[in-house]
């Protein structure tokens, strides 16, 4: 069975750097079997991250066929991919649409992390559209069970991942520090 992906915009405020409240309607994806579930799973899991009063403004079913995170990335991107079928019938050529949310850290990242997502497809397809997506977190569904354990966890690692850039900035900030405390002793 496939997995029934909302879409959820969460309204509430937040303090930025300088102290200023700002009000913010960002949308999360939820797995969830329906309005009522994605209702409940959204406030639950906002309630961890968000302190503060917020409201749920919208709930709308995604039309994505697959979610796919990839490691040191951190921003989601939607894939639009045509499957191409030969129906023989009609003897024309036929085009099926979906849409796959990838996460990467640009365009052309997303373009890449799309082909190896379809690279076991047995079938002809394109890539017509790569765009970027509002998306700030998506939040798949666990029931418990010992074997989706290891694979919520796989998950939550992949997507909160920091890039490569970031990881190697943080690296040259710490050798920098320690080549400053090499001098001072």
């Amino acid at each position: 069975m496939s997995a029934t992906w909302y879409e959820c915009k969460v309204k509430y405020r937040k303090t930025d750097e300088t102290g200023g409240q700002k009000v913010l309607t960002e949308p999360y994806l939820v797995d969830a079997i329906s309005y009522t579930e994605a209702e409940s799973r959204i406030n639950e899991e906002m309630a961890a991250f968000i302190s503060e009063e917020f409201k749920i403004t919208n709930i709308k079913v995604a039309n994505y066929a697959e979610i796919h995170p990839f490691e040191n990335a951190d921003r989601w991107f939607k894939s639009k991919v045509s499957l191409l079928a030969y129906d023989e019938e009609s003897g024309k050529e036929r085009k099926s649409n979906m849409y796959l949310l990838v996460q990467a850290n640009d365009v052309r990242e997303a373009y890449d992390n799309t082909l190896n997502v379809m690279q076991n497809t047995m079938g002809e397809y394109s890539i017509p559209a790569i765009s970027e997506s509002p998306i700030m977190d998506v939040f798949p569904y666990f029931s418990g069970e010992e074997g989706e354990l290891e694979q919520l966890e796989r998950f939550n690692a992949l997507k909160a991942s920091k890039p490569e850039t970031e990881q190697w900035a943080e690296n040259q900030d710490l050798a920098k520090a320690d080549a400053l405390t090499d001098v001072d002793a």
